[in-house]
């Protein structure tokens, strides 16, 4: 075997800040790692797949589904996990993209938004001792899904 890199890492267990669901989308990665550090989360748990939260509220399957609900408990068992963010974003290829709602910005974000809620229901139940937060991504920023959609002032 040959060493190819180097790097020192602090082999030491942690305490993770957050066990987080996003999608693997090359174009939200800087500003979900900004936006993780804006809030302290400096020792994620990043949960990577296609559609973030879309896995847990509309899986393509049970496996999809199953397997995303493992990795969260995987993270509060190991690493002591407290809390779990839930992102989804526009533009997501595994919706359809935004031409999925006919370039309707409010439309997408509105859909997104109960999927964060259906989600963040599903990890809730599943997990009550954690703190559960959803959040849209577009390409303006990051927002808070803070109210489930229905609810009188969302």
């Amino acid at each position: 075997m040959q060493k190819v890199f180097h790097f020192d890492s602090p082999p030491e267990q942690y305490v993770a800040d957050a066990a987080v669901l996003c999608c693997f989308d090359q174009r939200i990665r800087q500003v979900v790692n900004k936006f993780l550090r804006r809030r302290g989360i400096l020792r994620p748990d990043m949960i990577v797949v296609a559609g973030g939260a879309k896995t847990l509220a509309s899986p393509r399957n049970d496996f999809e589904r199953d397997f995303i609900l493992e990795q969260v408990r995987m993270s509060i068992r190991l690493h002591q996990t407290k809390m779990v963010m839930l992102t989804c974003h526009s533009d997501c290829a595994t919706y359809g993209g935004l031409a999925a709602y006919d370039g309707n910005l409010q439309a997408e974000a509105e859909n997104h938004v109960r999927e964060l809620w259906r989600a963040a229901d599903l990890v809730r139940a599943s997990f009550p001792q954690v703190e559960v937060e959803p959040y849209f991504i577009n390409f303006e920023g990051v927002w808070e899904a803070n109210c489930r959609p229905g609810d009188r002032g969302c």
